[in-house]
């Protein structure tokens, strides 16, 4: 039995009260479902300025329904310090998604980005400190890395941030440090490496690429590649990083006040993306026949992302059980339904 196997059989045999920010969002919701099905009482808080309640529906009809009566919604906004004190009372983990993600969103709307990134980061903080909670695990970013240009990337190296986004995600570490160096509220903080899966919104100026072009895809449209094709990211399926939630918040005070990659270790190139989606939809019926339409690179983006997961591995008990064409091969049915 694997580490993750034994802490699953550890939260199941010790039922608690999480709390998720972000929860109708996208891996808000896959960390709500998981715990759900493992007995464990939830609450969500959200606004919805990113999240669906279509995310919320989804999980009901996949859990039991005693399962789902252990659930409770706050709408609310991290913003706002008093929701932030409602949703951690009596919570014993806080898993924090909760953020105004996107490169581009934050080029446009830097002020947005950093009131919900930086000042609700910061009631979160605040909220959980003052609840005593057991717990506090963050969404952090790979986009911390910025224009450090060694791969694969490593926990202690980082370079100069490259967008407004990757400046809110590297100021949401540095107060975590303050907080456990002058309030003993120790965290551990998840840089995400290009996470992708179910109820991952395949619309709008902001969605995420996979879900973006498998949508192109099943439509018959034009896939529009950034540059030439061989830019590489680390493509990292939703369970994974479900697995290293639950890895940190179960995590002994050894493992806390650090940050970890999340991600698989590989660097796939969007060129090999595009052709994994094309097999993926054949194996499920849907020819695609065009070629990808190649365009001018996109502000900010760096040219490649691999992460190092040794630290995770040895300090958390981290093993991503998915690879790219395994998480994509798992995704597409609920792409195409």
């Amino acid at each position: 039995m694997n580490r993750y196997d034994e802490i699953k059989q550890a939260i199941e045999a010790n039922p608690g009260k999480w709390l998720v920010t972000g929860a109708a969002g996208f891996i808000g919701s896959n960390l709500v479902e998981s715990l759900l099905a493992l007995g464990q009482v939830v609450v969500g808080l959200d606004n919805f300025a990113t999240g669906h309640q279509r995310n919320l529906e989804e999980v009901q009809a996949r859990v039991e329904p005693d399962q789902w009566s252990r659930f409770t919604l706050i709408k609310g906004d991290i913003r706002n310090l008093e929701d932030c004190r409602k949703a951690c009372s009596g919570v014993r983990h806080v898993l924090h998604q909760a953020a105004l993600g996107s490169v581009p969103r934050s080029l446009e709307d830097p002020i947005t980005s950093n009131e919900s990134n930086i000042s609700g980061f910061l009631n979160m903080l605040v909220a959980a400190r003052d609840a005593e909670v057991g717990s506090f695990t963050y969404a952090a970013s790979s986009s911390t890395y910025g224009d450090h240009p060694a791969l694969p990337k490593v926990e202690e190296n980082i370079g100069k941030p490259l967008s407004p986004y990757a400046v809110t995600k590297y100021v949401n570490e540095l107060y975590a440090e303050v907080f456990a160096r002058s309030y003993g509220f120790r965290t551990i903080g998840l840089r995400y490496f290009n996470v992708f899966g179910p109820r991952q919104a395949p619309n709008g100026a902001y969605a995420a690429v996979i879900p973006k072009w498998t949508a192109a895809m099943v439509r018959g449209e034009d896939v529009f590649i950034n540059g030439d094709g061989e830019t590489s990211r680390d493509f990292c399926f939703v369970e994974n990083a479900v697995q290293a939630n639950l890895l940190a918040a179960t995590a002994d005070d050894a493992a806390k006040n650090e940050v970890y990659n999340v991600a698989v270790g590989d660097r796939t190139t969007l060129n090999e993306l595009f052709s994994a989606l094309k097999d993926a939809l054949a194996e499920n019926g849907v020819k695609y026949e065009k070629d990808p339409v190649y365009r001018e690179f996109r502000a900010g983006d760096v040219r490649h992302s691999q992460a190092d997961i040794s630290k995770a591995a040895t300090k958390l008990g981290y093993s991503p059980e998915y690879r790219i064409r395994e998480g994509i091969a798992k995704a597409m049915p609920w792409y195409l339904h």
